[in-house]
C-alpha cells in the first residue's frame, strides 16, 4: 500500500493552501489540456484513481456520466470530496490504487490525476485498467513528467543570491523510488522513464491517443510571480490512451 501522506495533519493543511485545493480544476495549471484530452462523459461509468477532493468525478458527474467511483487511500481527502460532490450517482471509497479490485468491463472511462508517480508498478495497473474498460474504454492520466521526477529532491539548484540556475536532471534511467521533498514535507515518489509509461500502456493492450507537457496559461504567467520558471522544464505528463478492441 501507497504511503498515506496526505493524513499526515500539517501536511494535509498545506495541501489545503494550494490553488488546485482552493479553486479546484480552475486552479490546476494543467486543467487546459488535460480538459482537450478528457472523452465525452454522457451516460458513462467513470473510475477516478486517486481522487483526492474529488474535483474530477464532480466534473465527469456534471457533464452526463452516468455513474463515477471515486477512490483514494487519504480518509481527510475523502471527508472533503464528500462535502464538495453531493450527488446520488457519485460515490467514494478509501481504497489505494495498489489494492484496487473491480469487475471486468465495469467502467467506460478511467482517469487519475498526479497520483502514479506514487506508485511502484506501473505496468501491473495498466493492466488491471484494461480489465476494467470496456471495449474502446478510455483511459486519461496526469503524472509529474520524468524529467521533473529523475533526480530526486525536486529542487532547483540556486545560486548564492537564490535565483534559479537550472533543474538538474541525474539517474534518469535509474528507476524506482525518490524522497522527495512536496509542501516542504518529505515524501516517497517513484520514478520511471517516459518509455515505461509509454510501454506500460502498449503492452496492457491500450492505444494511446494523446500526450502532452501542459505549460502555463498567459493569465497564470501574467498573474503569478515565479510561474515563468515553470517553462524551463517539464513539470507534468498527460496521457490518453483506448482499450483496443478484442
Amino acid at each position: 500500500m501507497q504511503e498515506n501522506k496526505y493524513d499526515d495533519p500539517a501536511f494535509f493543511n498545506k495541501y489545503g493552501g494550494m490553488l488546485r485545493s482552493t479553486l479546484g480544476l480552475r486552479g490546476a495549471g494543467e486543467w487546459a489540456e488535460l480538459k482537450k484530452m478528457l472523452p465525452t462523459f454522457a451516460g458513462k461509468r467513470v473510475l477516478d484513481l486517486g481522487c483526492g477532493y474529488g474535483w474530477h468525478c464532480a466534473y465527469a458527474a456534471e457533464h452526463g456520466a452516468k455513474r463515477v467511483t471515486g477512490i483514494d487511500i487519504s480518509e481527510r481527502m475523502l471527508a472533503v470530496a464528500r462535502t464538495k460532490t453531493v450527488r446520488e450517482n457519485v460515490q467514494y471509497a478509501r481504497i489505494s490504487i495498489e489494492d484496487a479490485s473491480f469487475e471486468e468491463d465495469s467502467f467506460d472511462v478511467v482517469l487519475s490525476s498526479l497520483a502514479f508517480h506514487y506508485i511502484e508498478d506501473f505496468e501491473s495497473l495498466c493492466r488491471k485498467v484494461h480489465r476494467w474498460l470496456s471495449r474502446e474504454g478510455c483511459f486519461v492520466f496526469s503524472v509529474e513528467h520524468p524529467v521533473f521526477t529523475a533526480h530526486g529532491p525536486q529542487r532547483w539548484v540556486d545560486d548564492a543570491q537564490g535565483n534559479h540556475l537550472y533543474w538538474p536532471v541525474d539517474r534518469y534511467f535509474e528507476e524506482g523510488a525518490r524522497q522527495a521533498v512536496f509542501l516542504g514535507e518529505r515524501i516517497a515518489k517513484y520514478h520511471r522513464t517516459l518509455t515505461s509509461y509509454m510501454n506500460g500502456l502498449l503492452r496492457s493492450g491500450m492505444r494511446i491517443t494523446g500526450l502532452a507537457e501542459p505549460q502555463p496559461s498567459r493569465k497564470m504567467l501574467s498573474r503569478m510571480p515565479g510561474m515563468a520558471d515553470e517553462l524551463r522544464r517539464p513539470m507534468m505528463l498527460l496521457i490518453s490512451a483506448v482499450k483496443t478492441g478484442e
